[in-house]
């Protein structure tokens, strides 16, 4: 599953428009399938498994775990759901990305060596304090 994640934040990192993006997004909050709701049942199934350990802080385990998933990923899915929503209903090209040909323009002298597409982004790292 993790190998899938990466693969959703590779096409959103490569997507040129906004439908490509929402159909990533497709990926991750479906409601039945998606990751999102894959990693709802993990935590589920692991909340009835502390239920039925004999710790006495396994009862608080469970709830928090439940917890998390009614509040904080409900909450997640929810705004991603309404991000994907409103991409989808843009249909519009990123201003800043385009799509690689992996081609130069027939005018450039070395057609090998030469990408007619706009450097990547450049980030910067965070500091920490």
């Amino acid at each position: 599953m993790g190998s899938s994640v990466a693969h959703l934040a590779e096409r959103i990192r490569e997507a040129t428009t906004t439908d490509e993006v929402a159909e990533a997004l497709t990926g991750l909050t479906a409601a039945h399938d998606g990751i999102l709701a894959l990693v709802a049942d993990v935590l589920t199934a692991t909340a009835d498994f502390c239920d039925g350990l004999d710790e006495p802080a396994d009862p608080y385990t469970a709830r928090r775990l439940r917890y998390l998933t009614d509040e904080h990923l409900r909450t997640i899915r929810t705004d991603l759901v309404d991000t994907r929503n409103a991409l989808a209903d843009r249909h519009a090209p990123h201003p800043g990305r385009s799509a690689c040909a992996e081609e130069a323009a027939s005018t450039e002298r070395e057609h090998s060596a030469v990408c007619a597409c706009p450097p990547p982004p450049r980030t910067l790292p965070i500091p920490f304090s």
